[in-house]
C-alpha cells in the first residue's frame, strides 16, 4: 500500500511538472506556436486526403468524380485571400502661427478641438514683455478630423512653421494583440493546473508562475491601451506668438531753430548736472578743510605770545669835521 501511494504521489508530481513544462514552452513560443500548429494541422489534413485518394482504385470513374469534387472546395478555399488588417497610424503635427492676439487665437483653438470631438492635453502661456504673449497648446483630436482641424488652425494667422509626422505601427499592434491572446491562454492553463494540483509544493510553484504571467499580461494590456489611444487620437501642438511692435519712422528733415534751441537747452541742463555732481563730490573735502582752519585759528588765539625783541637804536654817524674848523 505504501509503495502504491508513493508511486501515485510520484506520478502526480511528474504529471504536474510535465504540464508546467509544456505550458512554459507554449507560453514562450506565443504566436509562433499557433502558426506552427495550424501548419501541422493543414499538413496532416493533406496527408489524410492523399492517403484516402491512394486507397481508391485509379480506374474507377466514380472515384475520379468524387476526387475532383473533393478537390474543388480545397482549391476554392486556397484561392481566398487572407483578411487585410486595419492600418494603425500615429499622427503628430506642430504648427507655429503668428497672430495679432494670442489670447483670442488660443480660445479659437480650444473651440475648434472641442467641436471636432477632441480635448486639450496641455496649455502654456508666457508674457515675454509688456506687450507680447507666447502660448503653446497641445490638442488631441480624432484621426478622422485630423486634416480638417490642422487646416483650420493654420488659418488663424500667419503660418511660420508646419511639421507633420505619420508612423505606421500596424505590425506592433498585431504583435501585441497576438501576445496578449497567447498570454491569456497561458494564464488560464496555469490556473487549470492549480485546480488539479494536490501537493502544497506544486501549488506554491504554480502560484508564483501565475503571478509572473499575470504581470506580463498587465504590461501587454497597458501597451495595447497606449497604442490604441495614440492611433485613434492625433496630437497637434500649436504655438502662438504675437508680432513685435514696429518702430515709428523718424523724419529726416534738416534741424531748425527750435531743434537747435532744444539741443542747447539739453546741453545746458547736462552741464549744470555735471557741475552739481562735481560740487557734491568736492563738498566733503571743502568742509573738512574749513573745519581744520577754524580749529587752527582758535588754538592760535589761546597760545601765549612771546614779546618781540627790542630793536637797537640805529647808530647815526657824526659828520666829519672840516679842516677849517680844526685850525
Amino acid at each position: 500500500m505504501r509503495a502504491a501511494r508513493k508511486s501515485g504521489h510520484r506520478s502526480t508530481k511528474a504529471l504536474a511538472a510535465a504540464l508546467l513544462t509544456a505550458s512554459l514552452a507554449i507560453g514562450g513560443c506565443g504566436a509562433n506556436d499557433t502558426g506552427a500548429t495550424s501548419d501541422s494541422a493543414q499538413g496532416a489534413a493533406a496527408d489524410s486526403k492523399g492517403g484516402a485518394q491512394e486507397k481508391r482504385a485509379p480506374g474507377s470513374v466514380a472515384d475520379a468524380d468524387s476526387g475532383s469534387g473533393a478537390q474543388k472546395p480545397a482549391d476554392s478555399a486556397g484561392a481566398k485571400k487572407p483578411p487585410v488588417s486595419k492600418t494603425h497610424v500615429i499622427r503628430t503635427a506642430t504648427l507655429s502661427v503668428e497672430v495679432d492676439n494670442a489670447t483670442k487665437a488660443l480660445a479659437t483653438a480650444r473651440t475648434v478641438a472641442e467641436n471636432a470631438g477632441g480635448i486639450v492635453g496641455n496649455e502654456t502661456t508666457e508674457l515675454i514683455d509688456d506687450s507680447h504673449v507666447y502660448s503653446r497648446i497641445v490638442l488631441r483630436v480624432p484621426q478622422e478630423e485630423y486634416d480638417a482641424v490642422l487646416k483650420e488652425l493654420a488659418g488663424t494667422g500667419k503660418l511660420l512653421n508646419r511639421k507633420a509626422d505619420a508612423k505606421d505601427v500596424t505590425d506592433q499592434v498585431v504583435d501585441v494583440d497576438s501576445r496578449i491572446k497567447s498570454q491569456r491562454t497561458s494564464v488560464a492553463r496555469v490556473r487549470d493546473m492549480m485546480d488539479r494540483a494536490t501537493e502544497i509544493s506544486d501549488v506554491v510553484m504554480l502560484e508564483g508562475e501565475l503571478s509572473t504571467r499575470q504581470t506580463e499580461l498587465e504590461a501587454l494590456l497597458a501597451q495595447q491601451a497606449s497604442l490604441k489611444d495614440r492611433t485613434t487620437m492625433a496630437t497637434i501642438t500649436l504655438e502662438l506668438s504675437e508680432p513685435e511692435a514696429k518702430e515709428s519712422a523718424k523724419e529726416d528733415d534738416d534741424p531748425g531753430f527750435l531743434d537747435a534751441l532744444g539741443g542747447g537747452w539739453d546741453a545746458f541742463v547736462t552741464t549744470l548736472k555735471w557741475v552739481a555732481m562735481a560740487l557734491g563730490a568736492v563738498a566733503p573735502f571743502a568742509a573738512a578743510i574749513a573745519l581744520l582752519y577754524v580749529l587752527w585759528r582758535l588754538l592760535r588765539g589761546r597760545l601765549p605770545q612771546r614779546p618781540a625783541p627790542a630793536l637797537a637804536a640805529p647808530v647815526v654817524p657824526h659828520p666829519a669835521e672840516r679842516p677849517e674848523e680844526a685850525k
